[in-house]
């Protein structure tokens, strides 16, 4: 006959084996600090707007335990910021916000990055670009705008655009090219500071991301010519009293036989594991699941594609070997 003590501890072993079987599995990985979300760009710019919306978005939903801070490190047109993350390898509490500067600024400044430094975590979505002009100019379309082009002395016409060698002044050199003639391209820190320098007539002409330039159409201040894209944009709400994103023409309609559109996407730095890129494509997941990205997309006209693994670095990939051609045609590869 077992004693009562042995009856006890075959009891109690019994006991633990079964807690042990109810037990949690491991734990998926998430921040245990607070996130820095780096945009490689200037305030008041899309990157900017949509890194600060998500951060409003995941704070107001609490969709992350810890807070998320938004650091810009804009300085040499990104590199600042890309040289950080790329610096951060391993550290899972860093994420970056990209633009086609991701390509541009590496092959424009030699500077040692590369996107393969980083970790691919996803596409948010695509942005636009549209030809703007002051309101107040006699341009109401794109003819009327190369008309006056081809008329004015050669370099008298101005396009504002952010940075050099970045995306505004590659359509910039497009357009140049489709016309034959010539613009002085003027470049600033950030699409919100180009859509002033509109406002203000200080240049004739930008090539502004939707985003940028909304408020000041909504106020009557600018006029868009057309859009840089296959197709008319899909977003038919009235932004102004008569017209919608989806009532600007193509640019390839009208005679600019072009197409650019910029890459908003998500990156770790380097050795990231797959549960920590993981935890981050879920949380974008939730995010783009809101009310409030639902809004930023329609009052941004932007393009929802969302890419994730393979199929994102594939995209990202081809995107590369676009912009090299792109920046070779125009001059802009680093010696």
């Amino acid at each position: 006959m077992k004693s009562v003590t042995t009856r006890f501890a075959l009891g109690a072993f019994a006991a633990l084996c079964a807690g042990s079987l109810a037990l949690p599995a491991h734990a998926a990985w998430e921040p245990t600090r607070p996130v820095e979300f780096i945009i490689p760009a200037g305030t008041g710019g899309g990157a900017d707007q949509m890194a600060r919306a998500i951060q409003g978005i995941v704070t107001k939903h609490n969709l992350m335990k810890q807070p998320m801070v938004v650091i810009n490190k804009a300085g040499g047109a990104g590199g600042e910021g890309f040289l950080d993350v790329k610096a951060s390898a391993g550290n899972p509490h860093k994420i970056i916000i990209t633009l086609s500067n991701l390509f541009t600024t590496p092959l424009a400044t030699g500077i040692p990055f590369n996107w393969k430094d980083l970790t691919p975590v996803a596409m948010l979505a695509l942005d636009e670009f549209v030809l703007w002009v002051n309101a107040d100019k006699p341009y109401k379309n794109v003819k009327d705008f190369v008309d006056a082009l081809k008329a004015a002395p050669a370099g008298s016409m101005k396009m504002g655009g952010t940075g050099s060698k970045q995306e505004d002044q590659i359509i910039t050199v497009a357009v140049e090219k489709a016309t034959g003639a010539k613009m002085t391209y003027i470049p600033f820190k950030g699409g919100g500071e180009v859509a002033v320098q509109l406002v203000g007539n200080h240049v004739d002409s930008t090539v502004n991301n939707p985003i940028e330039a909304v408020a000041q159409w909504r106020g009557g201040k600018l006029r868009p010519l057309c859009v840089f894209d296959a197709q008319p944009l899909p977003y038919k709400d009235k932004v102004t009293a008569d017209m919608g994103w989806s009532d600007i023409p193509t640019c390839k309609s009208q005679g600019l036989d072009m197409e650019y559109l910029m890459l908003r996407g998500i990156f770790m730095p380097a050795k990231a594991t797959k549960e920590q890129v993981d935890y981050y494509v879920e949380l974008f997941k939730k995010v783009r699941e809101t009310p409030e990205w639902k809004d930023l997309m329609k009052n941004g006209a932007f393009n929802t594609t969302f890419l994730t693994g393979d199929d994102y670095a594939k995209w990202v990939a081809k995107e590369e070997d676009r912009h090299k051609s792109l920046m070779k045609d125009a001059g802009f590869l680093a010696k």
